[in-house]
């Protein structure tokens, strides 16, 4: 009896990495909330830059949110012990990932196109602002894409299976959090563009 009581008490608490992983969501959607709040602050303030969005942030949009699938089912493979198809998604989500940073990248070579650049004296804060917010997002999702490679490596190893979830389940939320963040972007971006 008292072992089943130690046992409940064990498996009632959190593991130290998931609630280290919650820490680090909640400090980057305090920073992202900060921005955005800045965002609104300084676009009333006047001398503001109106531009339309890079339209290719649509198909970003799209591409993250395949990714998130691709992670979801890579994430229902390796708790059906269906190794092959747990690879193959998690390089679906790697690859997605990384189309979403090229397309990062072309929406940034739009800008520059268009004379709208970051900082400097010729620069309006506008620009400087969306080059802010996507930076920093195309920064965490770099993060992202380490962490889904460290665990493809892992299951090439056979250490992410039925029995062994905690990397992809922290993966999971960590790429979930980061295409949602993304949406929200876009959708606060195209409203207050």
């Amino acid at each position: 009896m008292v072992g089943a009581i130690k046992q409940n008490e064990t498996s009632s608490k959190v593991h130290p990495l998931k609630f280290a992983l919650w820490l680090i969501i909640v400090s980057i959607i305090m920073m992202f909330a900060a921005w955005t709040s800045a965002y609104i602050v300084r676009k009333e303030e006047g001398n503001w830059l109106d531009f339309s969005l890079p339209g290719n942030l649509i198909v970003n949009t799209v591409i993250i949110v395949i990714s998130s699938v691709f992670m979801q089912l890579a994430y229902g493979a390796a708790k059906k012990d269906e190794l092959a198809k747990l690879k193959l998604y998690l390089i679906g989500t790697f690859v997605a990932g990384l189309g979403f940073l090229l397309g990062q990248w072309q929406a940034w070579s739009d800008l520059v196109d268009r004379k709208i650049f970051f900082g400097g004296s010729d620069s309006n804060p506008s620009g400087s602002f969306l080059y802010v917010l996507t930076g920093v997002h195309g920064f965490h999702l770099i993060t992202g894409l380490i962490f889904v490679l460290i665990v493809l490596i892992s299951s090439h190893q056979f250490k992410v299976h039925s029995r062994n979830m905690l990397r992809i389940e922290l993966c999971t939320t960590y790429w979930h959090f980061l295409g949602a963040l993304w949406v929200y972007l876009f959708a606060f971006l195209s409203m207050n563009h």
